[in-house]
């Protein structure tokens, strides 16, 4: 079930181009995931994919990672820029995850051309997975993740006090 590419908007504009570039990305990602698919045993074909292949791929991917994640025994765990080099593992880190999880479910939406399935990216695991490695990753790195609130701009809020 490969990603039929849609036409894009080329024409230079600064919108077509970052679409043209997700969706190229969200193709690119489609095909490893089918790929993946086709390599598992036995193999799979997406519309049988379910949550927990969804999860054997994202570990498949972690040895792929550029990310360094202290253990929590590394004298390291908890600092952002460790002073020397330690021999934790190289991770895929949490913001590359969660955003190939969003491509990913995309992508599979788009394939299966509303049949009716479940997105296996959407799954409860797969979110909780994200969640575990986004805490634990804050921890051992020492990064904050937590989305900041947006403050009310108090220029508009006291125009509309004085009106």
């Amino acid at each position: 079930m490969e990603l039929v590419s849609e036409s894009t908007n080329t024409n230079g504009s600064e919108n077509g181009i970052k679409s043209n570039r997700y969706e190229c990305q969200k193709r690119r990602d489609w095909n490893t995931f089918c790929q993946y698919l086709r390599n598992h045993r036995p193999p799979l074909s997406a519309s049988m994919c379910n949550g927990s292949h969804v999860l054997e791929f994202l570990h498949y991917l972690d040895q792929f990672g550029k990310t360094k994640v202290h253990n929590p025994n590394c004298p390291f765990f908890g600092m952002p820029t460790p002073p020397s080099p330690c021999p934790c593992p190289l991770r895929q880190a949490w913001g590359s995850l969660d955003a190939l999880i969003g491509r990913l479910r995309a992508a599979y939406d788009q394939a299966v051309n509303g049949e009716n399935h479940v997105n296996p990216f959407g799954d409860g695991a797969v979110r909780f997975y994200l969640r575990d490695v986004r805490d634990f990753q804050s921890k051992a790195r020492g990064v904050s993740y937590h989305k900041k609130r947006k403050r009310p701009n108090r220029n508009i809020v006291a125009s509309q006090s004085s009106s």
